[in-house]
């Protein structure tokens, strides 16, 4: 039982991770199509062909005529068959330099369609398993070696049939080119090769449309992971889960003191009593409301007390109050607009009982009408 367990916890069931296809296309491990990369080549040469076939085609019929014109003495054309073949040779490349450059272009460009542009040093670099006979077997007889096998059938077929009509339909106009003009033959064999270009490219792109595809599930399933992986790589990222514990209690004591060192520049201290406290402070800038700069439940709220007697900030007991400015506000926020009323009564308070300790006057009664929105109270006894 715990073998079959275990067998079935192997299972790559799991899609790779953004990690995973990052390591993977690190090590030049992308997704790629042949057919593809061919059919945008040939693409390229059929485009190349119709923007500056008429001009090639003019060239060439200028240099062939150039080439067959011989100069009547043997020796002057003894002298001059070197230099007329650079000659011929520099203009035909420079006649021939648009489409080869688009040509190179699409090579270089054509992996990008699928996977992009990768350049990884670790997928050059020679590896002896690569050699191993067996593996080259397993490679051979696996799925991934009899969908080559059948693209290639795929390709010769529908090449060879494609290749067998355009002959068999312009069979008549080839054997016509023999008795045409030289000028006129090249321009309709130039015509005639265009359309084999457009019609072999139409071939391949039915080829690649059935293998680009495969490409893309067959990279994401050889990097598919088992679930014992994803929980591996988990941890490696986020870290043990202990220490992620330990790592938020050392964040929340350091957001504790930082909230503590706060607590005597506070205005007041609302509380529940004994169970929650609120410390707000209030800026006397028109547009600002009252801020909550700490808040606490239990011990904390304990603790902002006793910091609170020690630096003598006014404390009062207004638990509806204190509740619903401790649910529905965080440390650094300014209390909702809900409350304003019920805080400026409390605030207005405070400024009574700092004049009354001043002039020795009898203290002020805490108001005890402190309107709550009920919004604000279901809030409250939603998150309690």
């Amino acid at each position: 039982m715990s073998d079959n367990s275990n067998e079935q916890a192997q299972e790559k069931t799991e899609q790779p991770t953004p990690k995973r296809l990052e390591q993977a296309r690190e090590k030049g491990q992308v997704p790629r199509s042949k057919e593809l990369n061919t059919m945008a080549v040939m693409a390229t040469g059929a485009a190349g062909l119709m923007l500056f076939g008429g001009w090639m085609l003019s060239g060439l019929a200028q240099l062939l005529v150039t080439g067959l014109t011989f100069p009547g003495s043997s020796e002057a054309a003894t002298s001059d068959a070197v230099e007329l073949l650079a000659s011929s040779v520099l203009s035909a490349l420079w006649l021939l330099a648009p489409l080869l450059l688009m040509l190179m272009v699409s090579a270089l460009a054509g992996p990008a369609l699928l996977g992009g542009l990768v350049f990884s040093a670790e997928a050059a670099r020679p590896k002896l398993e690569r050699l191993s006979l067996l593996k080259g077997l397993k490679r051979i007889f696996s799925l991934q070696g009899l969908m080559e096998l059948g693209k290639t059938l795929l390709k010769f077929a529908v090449l060879t049939g494609m290749a067998a009509a355009l002959l068999w339909w312009m069979a008549d106009d080839l054997l016509a080119l023999g008795g045409k003009a030289p000028r006129q033959g090249m321009a309709e064999a130039a015509a005639m090769v265009q359309l084999a270009f457009l019609c072999l490219t139409g071939g391949l792109l039915l080829v690649a449309a059935v293998d680009a595809p495969f490409q893309l599930w067959n990279h994401f399933k050889q990097l598919r992971m088992t679930r014992q992986e994803v929980k591996d790589e988990l941890k490696q990222t986020e870290g043990n889960p202990e220490m992620r514990a330990r790592l938020r209690r050392v964040q929340q004591e350091i957001a504790s003191g930082r909230m503590m060192e706060d607590v005597p520049k506070a205005d007041v201290i609302i509380t529940n009593p004994t169970h929650y406290a609120v410390a707000l402070r209030y800026s006397d800038q028109p547009d600002r409301a009252p801020r909550v700069v700490a808040k606490g439940q239990d011990q904390v709220a304990l603790r902002i007390r006793e910091l609170a007697r020690t630096h003598r900030v006014a404390i009062c007991s207004a638990p509806p109050l204190t509740r619903a400015i401790y649910f529905n506000t965080d440390i650094g926020q300014e209390i909702p607009a809900g409350l304003y009323l019920a805080v400026a009564r409390v605030l207005a308070w405070v400024m009574q009982l700092k004049t009354a300790h001043r002039t020795g006057a009898p203290p002020p009664e805490f108001p005890t009408d402190l309107p709550v929105p009920p919004d604000l109270e279901q809030t409250r006894r939603h998150r309690s």
